[in-house]
């Protein structure tokens, strides 16, 4: 299996630094949750960890080569990466959009795992059901499981997720993540952006918690995601509750009862 690296990654974008000089390192068998406040660079960071942007100084790694020693067909068969957008401007079956995430391995012995792997993807987002719909008509809950499911359908060894869990409710939000976790426990390596940080606390092995594009923390759920700290780089009182050794975090509501 593989992990990734950034070294010294720093990202431009119209002239202004979004992600500033940041060093991280994934192993394999790690679900690493990035967190932190709108505009901090999370998406920005992801996008160059996946070799979708290319930092505009430092390197990424994949393995022990640079994303951009890849092709492009070479690195859909290392790693795959749901964005935020969801975007299928045709009104294609869902079953043929979750096929679409076997196309790197087409003419490989691997398209003999195609059912395979498709038949397990619908069947962890729990959307079977779905197979003969049209996309476009489909919820925006809908559309993020099925844009999963094509994700989990192209079985990469790097599993890249920018906010999986925006459209969702409790019940696929808690999915998500367990799907998240057992991919980390296959081997595989895994990188979430969460906006809910009980949700990184609650699943996460490590947090990275980003501030205007600089890495301001990194470590353990209960080491990063502290009271002091996400009030902080917040903005907003908060109150960090540990259960069974991960953090609940809370948000201080002056003049409502009980807070």
């Amino acid at each position: 299996m593989t992990g990734i690296r950034a070294e010294q990654v720093s990202v431009d974008l119209g002239g202004r630094l979004v992600v500033h000089d940041v060093d991280l390192e994934v192993p394999t068998g790690e679900l690493l949750a990035l967190v932190g406040p709108n505009g901090a660079g999370k998406s920005t960071l992801l996008a160059a960890i996946s070799g979708e942007r290319q930092p505009s100084s430092g390197r990424v790694l994949i393995g022990e080569r640079a994303t951009h020693e890849y092709a492009s067909l070479e690195l859909a068969r290392m790693r795959s990466m749901l964005t935020q957008d969801n975007a299928v401007s045709f009104p294609f079956l869902v079953s043929d959009v979750v096929e679409m995430g076997r196309s790197p391995w087409a003419r490989t012995p691997d398209r003999e795992r195609d059912a395979e792997a498709i038949s397990q993807a619908t069947t962890r987002t729990d959307i079977t059901h779905l197979l003969e719909r049209r996309f476009t008509e489909l919820s925006g809950g809908e559309k993020a499981r099925v844009s999963l499911a094509r994700v989990l359908a192209q079985d990469t060894p790097i599993v890249l997720l920018d906010e999986p869990t925006a459209a969702l409710d409790l019940r696929h939000q808690e999915d998500v993540l367990r799907i998240a976790r057992e991919l980390a426990a296959e081997g595989r390596t895994v990188v979430v952006v969460l906006h809910d940080l009980s949700l990184a606390g609650a699943y996460a092995d490590r947090v990275a918690l980003l501030e205007d594009g600089r890495m301001r923390a990194l470590g353990t759920p209960v080491e990063v995601l502290t009271e002091q700290l996400v009030s902080e780089v917040y903005a907003v009182d908060v109150e960090v509750l540990v259960r069974d050794g991960r953090p609940l975090i809370i948000p201080k509501r002056p003049g409502i009862p009980g807070h």
